[in-house]
């Protein structure tokens, strides 16, 4: 029996993402140039090996140092902390800024409130460099949770503000900002979450219920797919997590009772890797 394939309205590459990688395009064919990335561009290996066969390498930030103003470093789309680009700036490296503009907003909110006395709490994993990155515009000084359990007894009257990370889940937002509102009277929010990750979550919800297999394509290490995988086992008791086209489980895939797919795919994944899984469940 012939399988019905069906992409979600939204997967893939995000603005930011996109932009990111475009940034770094343009030094791919140049030479002489020493171009690095702090950190990888993106969570996604197969992006990732493209950029070291073009001579383009991620460093870590004990590594800054070793940098020479014949290098261009990039900052990638999760953004970083401002000690980060005072370190670059000392080397004299030429520096290309690929944060996400909706990122740099979330700096200037918690630099700007973080001036004027608020405790900061961002509604996100502590873990994330993205998450590292926005702290780090508040001198590291904010609560990070995820559920709004480890909240602080502070004085009531103490003036808070809540932001989130872009990828993060709306009901994870909704929570945090009720436990703080129920502690503390002033409190400034803002939902951060990025509107494509809103529109992709949601998308992946609603086709998770009108198949019989869910396939989620991303890296393992990419905060906003494994989301995706979460939402789409609530919505699809069979959902697979595979990050290209040799990750797939054909042999699940081949079931008969399997004859409605979906697939959606997180940020970090490029138009190719989710054509390369399309064309390898019509193969079958």
């Amino acid at each position: 029996m012939a399988k019905e394939i069906i992409l979600a309205d939204n997967a893939g590459f995000c603005f930011g993402v996109k932009r990111a990688v475009d940034m770094v395009a343009q030094y791919c064919s140049e030479e002489g140039v020493k171009v690095y990335t702090l950190g990888h561009l993106i969570h996604n290996t197969d992006v990732i090996r493209r950029l070291e066969e073009r001579s383009i390498h991620a460093i870590k930030p004990e590594q800054i140092k070793e940098l020479d103003p014949d290098s261009v470093v990039v900052i990638r789309s999760h953004g970083v902390t401002p000690q980060i680009y005072d370190l670059i700036k000392q080397t004299g490296a030429a520096v290309v800024d690929a944060t996400c503009p909706y990122v740099r907003v979330i700096h200037k909110k918690v630099e700007h409130h973080y001036r004027l006395g608020y405790q900061i709490v961002i509604v996100g994993d502590q873990g994330h460099p993205e998450v590292q990155g926005i702290n780090g515009w508040c001198a590291n000084t904010a609560i990070i949770t995820r559920d709004g359990k480890n909240l602080p007894d502070w004085d009531r009257a103490r003036d808070i503000c809540v932001v989130a990370q872009t990828t993060e889940r709306l009901e994870n937002y909704e929570q945090v900002l009720a436990a703080v509102k129920a502690k503390y009277k002033n409190v400034a929010a803002f939902n951060t979450i990025c509107t494509a990750t809103k529109d992709r979550q949601e998308s992946a919800a609603w086709l998770g219920r009108q198949v019989d297999l869910m396939i989620v394509i991303g890296s393992k290490s990419s905060s906003n797919t494994r989301k995706l995988v979460e939402i789409s086992q609530v919505n699809c008791a069979n959902t697979v997590f595979a990050e290209n086209r040799s990750d797939l489980p054909l042999d699940l895939i081949k079931q008969e009772q399997f004859t409605k797919i979906g697939i959606t795919a997180g940020a970090s994944t490029p138009d190719w890797v989710i054509a390369d899984v399309i064309d390898a469940i019509r193969s079958i």
